[in-house]
Formats: C-alpha cells, sequence, structure tokens
C-alpha cells in the first residue's frame, strides 16, 4: 500500500505544517489576513493564497497575478504566504473560509500529489475550482560548473551508478518535479527507489539546495529559475515540453534522446460556499486577466504558456490529472 510506505518517508512534513502557523514571518497575520467579504458580496479586494515558501513556482504565479492586475487597474490585491506540507496547510486554511468571495489560492500538480501522500483534513473537494491558468515545462538544471555538460552526460552517469545522483524537486514525489523525476527514472532504466530524491518546499528553497551541491541536479518549472539561467549560475541540460521553449536555450528530452513529455500547471481554487454570482465573477476575472496585455507580457517573461480552463472542464481536468498522479505513483505491475 503506498499510503503507510510514503507517510514514513514524508511525515516530517507535518511538524513543518504546524510550525509554519506559529513561526511563518513576513506574512499578514493568519487570523486577520482574510479579513472582508466573507459572507456579503465582492468588495474588489482581493487576497491570492500562496501555499508554498516565498520564491517558489504558486509565488511567482501569485505575485504575477497581483502585479498584472494592478497595472490593469482591475482589482486591489495581495499576496499572503501560508507553506507547509507542499500545500496542503494552505488548502485546509482555504477551506476554512467558507463564504469568502475575496480569497483564492493557487495551486497546481504539487498539491494533488501531496494530498495523494499525506494526510489532510481537507481535500479538493472542499472547495471551489475556478480555473486553470498557466502551463510550463520542467527542466533538468546543474550548477555551472557541474560535470554535466549534456543530458546524455548525466543519464550515463545515473545509470552506471542511481545511488551516486542526488536530485532535487520543489515539490512532493507526488507533485509535478517528484513526477517528472519518476517518468524520467523509468524512461532511462534507472530504479527511482535506488536513487535519492529531496524534497523542498518550492523553488525558494531547491535553489541555494542547487547551487550549494546539496543535490546534484534539480528537477523544476523554468519559469523560477530564469534569471539565474540568464546569469549563468545554473545550466538547463533539457526540458520536458515537445517542442523547444524560446524561454531558454536548451533540447527537449526527446532530442536528448530521453522518451519524456510532460508538462506542469498552475491553477485558482477559491473557498467553499460561494454563491454561483461569486464563482461567476472570480472565472470572469480569470478570464479577463488572460486575455489581458501585460499579463501576456509578463507570462511570455516567465516561460509560461496560457492555458485558461473554467468550469466545469477545469473539474472534470483535476479528476484526470489525479489519475495521473496516481498511476505514475504506483504503476501497473508494482504492487
Amino acid at each position: 500500500m503506498r499510503t503507510s510506505k510514503r507517510l514514513s518517508r514524508h511525515i516530517a512534513l507535518l511538524g513543518a505544517c504546524a510550525m509554519a502557523l506559529v513561526l511563518s514571518t513576513g506574512c499578514t497575520p493568519v487570523e486577520s489576513f482574510f479579513a472582508g467579504g466573507r459572507a456579503g458580496e465582492t468588495s474588489e479586494e482581493l487576497r491570492v493564497l500562496v501555499p508554498s515558501v516565498a520564491g517558489g513556482g504558486y509565488d511567482l504565479t501569485a505575485r504575477t497575478m497581483v502585479q498584472a492586475l494592478a497595472d490593469e487597474g482591475t482589482v486591489d490585491a495581495d499576496v499572503v504566504v501560508l507553506p507547509g506540507s507542499g500545500g496542503i496547510v494552505g488548502l485546509n486554511r482555504l477551506a476554512l473560509e467558507r463564504g469568502n468571495p475575496d480569497l483564492l489560492m493557487v495551486m497546481g500538480l504539487g498539491v494533488l500529489g501531496s494530498l495523494e501522500i499525506l494526510p489532510s483534513e481537507h481535500t479538493l473537494s472542499d472547495v471551489t475550482p475556478i480555473a486553470r491558468l498557466v502551463e510550463e515545462p520542467e527542466a533538468v538544471l546543474v550548477p555551472a560548473d557541474s560535470p554535466y555538460k549534456t543530458l546524455a552526460d548525466l543519464t550515463q552517469a545515473w545509470v552506471a551508478d542511481p545511488s551516486s545522483i542526488s536530485i532535487g524537486g520543489g515539490s512532493s514525489e507526488g507533485g509535478p518535479d517528484g513526477l517528472f523525476r519518476l517518468l524520467f527514472a523509468r524512461a532511462v532504466g534507472v530504479d527511482p527507489s535506488l536513487s535519492p530524491y529531496r524534497i523542498y518546499d518550492g523553488g525558494g528553497e531547491l535553489l541555494p539546495a542547487l547551487l550549494t551541491r546539496q543535490v546534484d541536479v534539480a528537477a523544476t518549472g523554468i519559469g523560477e529559475y530564469l534569471y539565474q539561467i540568464a546569469a549563468g549560475t545554473v545550466r538547463v541540460l533539457a526540458v520536458s515540453s515537445p517542442e523547444r521553449t524560446p524561454a531558454v536555450d536548451a533540447p527537449t528530452m526527446a532530442e536528448s534522446g530521453v522518451d519524456v513529455t510532460f508538462t506542469n500547471w498552475r491553477g485558482l481554487m477559491a473557498p467553499p460556499g460561494l454563491t454561483d454570482d461569486q464563482r461567476q465573477h472570480l472565472q470572469n476575472l480569470v478570464r479577463n486577466l488572460a486575455a489581458s496585455p501585460r499579463w501576456n507580457e509578463l507570462s511570455d517573461r516567465n516561460g509560461w504558456n496560457s492555458a485558461v480552463l473554467t468550469e466545469p472542464e477545469f473539474s472534470a481536468f483535476l479528476a484526470e490529472q489525479s489519475r495521473f498522479v496516481d498511476a505514475t505513483l504506483d504503476p501497473p505491475g508494482t504492487n
């Protein structure tokens, strides 16, 4: 069974989750940052909840969204960071905000993955799906002075000695970075259980781990590291998109001889108990945001692809992605 095996490996995150509620700094206090709009009409004073540490993909998405909304003069919005357990702390808080129409939480494949391997008081069925927003490829990153100059170099070393290559990700094993690593390993014939995977709570924690050689390789979304890539601090060995992305000068996995295509995505959830009008208002906000020139300019700069999907298609997509996570974590024939 998956639960007991992976729970023992990740249970330490639960302590961090409780500690995050007590020690989180640099954020508005939990008890006050959702004030306003709980049961009344939408106030156009939006809070965007980031369920991971600052500097990661969720944080970048939220801050880009807030910047675009401000530049377009659409909505006054700010970002609230509440990390812990791969997004579960934020999800559980969101579920407590019943009837609050002025709150959105950034989420994605990482939250789905965390729900697969960690216990949670609430699930996605306890909150309100609003929309998928963007997609981006994963990237295989190494420090600039890494001995691995190409994906073939890395693959050869990994196959020869799986235990010698440590890969870090900004998500749980069931999140995008962990899933991408599993697919990569299986595609080249490496047993993932023989190779260490080190988990960090978002890209903000993963980058220093890569630069200080706590891990040899990072599996991550490209948008979080474009400045470091441009500065030459890190090098992209390959990207997981079916075609090359203009955001970075790097080959695809397929071009490098590895049959893996993978896309990460991010979306938005709202609290439970919203009226039909409130849900529609938030979906319209996302549609208008995605159509705005400023959002598209910032998205292109971050290496994202627009992928807006609203209800009911978004709920169907979430269900399909949940099945994908489950099948990747426990492929047929492994039990």
